[in-house]
């Protein structure tokens, strides 16, 4: 659903506005309410469409809080979570400390993740928008027909 990427200026008042190719599919898909969450592995932000947020945030709550990274896990991805209502113009609020913890301050690169998107600070996605191992890829990867 959502591919491509996109460079992105925060305004004053830390909004980000979603490029016009992606607004009327998420108007259709979830009405424009989104939830924008720390991404569980890498230093960037994970903005879904809210019924596609619950599926992954249900399954992650039925895993035992036993395992210590389990609940390390669940405090970084669903105590961080902000439910956010893209606006009539496209925009989405940043919370101030969703931005603080990613060091989000004027530009972003949105980057389509199919079902999600990922928010990075734009010289963050410099750093790892770089070459592939593919050595380093699960053998399922490896096998795949590009």
């Amino acid at each position: 659903m959502f591919t491509g990427s996109a460079a992105l200026n925060l305004d004053a008042k830390g909004r980000l506005t979603m490029p016009t190719r992606y607004r009327a599919s998420l108007i259709d898909t979830c009405g424009g309410q989104l939830v924008l969450t720390l991404h569980p592995f890498d230093d960037c932000l994970a903005l879904y469409p809210r019924a596609e947020f619950m599926d992954t945030a249900r399954k992650l709550s039925e895993q035992r809080d036993s395992n210590p990274q389990v609940r390390q896990l669940k405090r970084r991805f669903l105590g961080q979570a902000a439910e956010i209502e893209m606006d009539s113009n496209g925009r989405l609020l940043v919370p101030p400390e969703l931005r603080a913890a990613i060091s989000l301050e004027k530009r972003a690169m949105l980057i389509g993740q199919m079902h999600r998107f990922e928010i990075w600070k734009e010289e963050s996605w410099s750093d790892v928008d770089g070459t592939l191992d593919p050595a380093a890829l699960p053998e399922s990867v490896q096998e795949l027909s590009f």
